[in-house]
C-alpha cells in the first residue's frame, strides 16, 4: 500500500475532508500539523507555495480540491458512475464559487477580521447563502432526500458541505435553519469516526466541532 502524508496547519478548513476520507477508508496516514512560525521556512518547499499538500509515496499533490478528488477516486467516495462523479464535481465547484463569495463573512465569524459583524452578515453572508442554498435544497430533493447530495452513497461533496455547515453553525447557530433539508442531509445518522477530533456533521461521522479555527486563507 502507498504511504500517505497530509501537511497542513493545525486546523480543519482546507484539509478536513481529506482526513475524513482516509479515516473512513481505514487508511493509515501521517497527519503533519505546521505551526505558523514554521510556515515561512516550509512555504518555498511546497509546489505552489501553499497548503495543504498530500504526499503519496513521497510525491506531492497540491491544492485542496485536487487532493479531495484524488483520494475520493482512490477510495470510493467520488460517485458510483461517471455521471455521478460529474455531478459531485459540479456541486463541489459550485461550492467553491460560493465559498469565495462567503470568505469576508467567514473571516469575521472566525475572528480574523475586524469588520462589523452585523453588517457583514447582512451584506455578505446572507446574500451568498440565499443564492447558493436554494440550489442545494433542489439538489437534495431531486436526489430523493436519501441522505446524500449525489447518488445513494457517501461522496466527498457530502463531507465538504457538511463540514462547512458544521463550522458556520459553531459560530452562528441557526444561520442555515431555513434550509432544513440541506442541514438534515448533513446531520443524518451519526456514528463514530476513528480519528482524533477531526469530524463533521454527516451520516458517516460524529459531529464533534473543534474549537481550533485557522487563518490559512489569509496566509497564502
Amino acid at each position: 500500500m502507498p504511504s500517505y502524508k497530509l501537511t497542513y496547519f493545525d486546523g480543519r478548513a482546507r484539509i478536513e475532508v481529506a482526513r475524513q476520507i482516509l479515516y473512513l477508508a481505514d487508511i493509515p496516514f501521517e497527519d503533519v500539523r505546521v505551526s505558523f512560525a514554521d510556515w515561512p521556512v516550509l512555504k518555498p518547499t511546497t509546489p505552489f507555495g501553499e497548503l495543504p499538500v498530500l504526499e503519496v509515496d513521497g510525491k506531492p499533490i497540491p491544492i485542496m480540491y485536487a487532493i479531495y478528488r484524488y483520494l475520493a477516486k482512490e477510495f470510493g467516495f467520488a460517485g458510483q458512475s461517471p455521471f455521478e462523479t460529474a455531478w459531485v464535481d459540479a456541486v463541489a465547484d459550485q461550492h467553491a464559487d460560493y465559498f469565495r463569495e462567503m470568505y469576508p463573512f467567514l473571516a469575521v465569524i472566525w475572528g480574523f477580521s475586524n469588520e462589523d459583524r452585523d453588517t457583514i452578515i447582512k451584506e455578505v453572508g446572507e446574500p451568498a447563502r440565499d443564492k447558493y442554498f436554494p440550489l442545494l435544497e433542489k439538489i437534495v430533493k431531486d436526489n430523493g432526500l436519501n441522505g446524500h447530495f449525489v447518488g445513494g452513497s457517501l461522496t466527498w461533496v457530502d463531507l465538504l458541505i457538511a463540514e462547512h455547515v458544521g463550522s458556520v453553525h459553531q459560530h452562528l447557530p441557526g444561520f442555515f435553519s431555513d434550509y432544513h433539508n440541506v442541514v438534515e442531509t448533513g446531520e443524518g445518522h451519526e456514528s463514530k469516526l476513528v480519528g482524533p477530533t477531526t469530524t463533521c456533521m454527516h451520516p458517516a461521522v460524529t459531529t464533534v466541532i473543534s474549537t481550533a479555527v485557522d487563518s490559512v486563507l489569509s496566509l497564502n
